[in-house]
Order: structure tokens, then sequence, then C-alpha cells
């Protein structure tokens, strides 16, 4: 899988959300939100990879997880993402996007924290996704 790739999943999951959501499936847009984030920094940290370069083992480690706060490190975006957490709009977005985890699978979602959710990864101002694209 290539930086590629993971652009592509992060959007087509993206388009999965909005058609779960449509057909009040909360539960599963929620769990399938969060991934579009997950594959947004992977592609992150994906384009930070050197052609024909050797990665450090921790990176490569530290890669292989579902915690968007750790990607968030291995991507190298935690100033960048200080900054914009100065921005209460964006704040915002950050938390209802952060509470996200892979355990979500196994939980009911409500309508609003679905809806919560895919406004902060959509939003073209102050979305999280938005940001991300900037960076992959």
């Amino acid at each position: 899988m290539n930086r590629q790739d993971l652009k592509t999943i992060a959007l087509m999951r993206l388009k999965e959300v909005e058609v779960l959501i449509n057909n009040r499936q909360y539960s599963g847009a929620y769990y399938l939100s969060g991934y579009v984030i997950e594959c947004a920094l992977k592609a992150c940290i994906a384009r930070k990879t050197q052609k024909f370069d050797f990665p450090d083992k921790k990176t490569v480690l530290d890669s292989y997880t579902h915690d968007l706060e750790k990607l968030v490190k291995v991507a190298q975006l935690e100033n960048e993402l200080k900054f914009h957490l100065k921005n209460p709009d964006f704040n915002s977005r950050w938390l209802s996007v952060i509470q996200w985890n892979e355990e979500s699978r196994y939980q009911k979602h409500s309508k609003q924290k679905t809806i919560d959710i895919y406004q902060s990864i959509k939003d073209p101002t102050h979305g999280v996704l938005q940001w991300l694209q900037q960076h992959w």
C-alpha cells in the first residue's frame, strides 16, 4: 500500500460514511469515520517516507496503530495541530474526531454523535480532513 492508496481509501471511506448516514446506519458510519482520518494520517506519514531510505523501526512500528493521537506524532504534525487547536472552530472538530477509537466498532452510536464526527471531518473550512489534505 502506498500514499496514493491511503488517500484514495480515505476518500472512499468518506463516501461510504455518507451512504451509511443517508440510510440511518449511524453506528457503522461513526466507526468508518475514524478510518477516514486514520488513512489520511497514514498518507501524511507515507509522504515523509523517502524513496530508497530504510525507515526507522520505531517509526514503522508506531505507524501500525489505530490511535489517532499517536499517528499525529508519527506524521510529525504535533506542532501544526497545536497551532490549529488555538482556533475554536477547529478545536471543537478535533475534539469530536479524537473521541473515536478502534473499539467504536463494538458500540452503538447516536445519530447526533455520528453527524458531529462526520461534519468535523468534512467541514470545508475547519474540518480535520481538510487540514490533513494539506499534508498528505
